[in-house]
């Protein structure tokens, strides 16, 4: 069943993607929470007209995202945690302090948006990803430094 999704839904797509999935998900779920609608030929073409009209207003969200991408990948931030005799930190580095972390340099990113490529078990250098808009990623590194 082809539905045209209203909100962003996980591992399914964005706001406005026209996708195609099982009738009964479609049914039971997605519609009655009003994640999406269905997609019939009218749908389809208030749907076309919508995208026409907002097209420059995304792309001013994706030069916005590609400007944060870039303000990203020149940024390093350093989080300090407790870290035993032997170097290893307690716990781990979670994305919450790596956005407090960016807010304190300058950079506004919800900690959702934040994803850790490799659990931090020592003090050294690493990246995350941030996702700026829906393809357009950016990478910081952040450092880990004794307390």
């Amino acid at each position: 069943m082809e539905i045209i999704l209203k909100k962003d839904v996980a591992n399914l797509g964005h706001a406005d993607d026209i996708v195609n999935v099982k009738t009964g998900y479609a049914v039971n779920y997605l519609i009655p929470q009003g994640f999406a609608i269905m997609a019939t030929p009218s749908a389809k073409k208030v749907h076309a007209e919508n995208l026409r009209q907002r097209a420059h207003k995304i792309a001013k969200f994706v030069a916005d995202a590609e400007a944060l991408a870039a303000k990203l990948a020149e940024t390093t931030v350093k989080v300090a945690v407790k870290v035993s005799e032997s170097g290893k930190i307690y716990g781990s580095v979670t994305t919450a302090q790596l956005a407090e972390a960016l807010v304190a340099a300058g950079v506004e990113v919800d900690k959702k948006d934040i994803t850790v490529a490799e659990a931090a078990k020592e003090l050294g250098v690493y990246e995350a990803t941030v996702k700026c808009y829906k393809d357009v990623k950016g990478t910081f590194k952040y450092e880990i430094v004794a307390e």
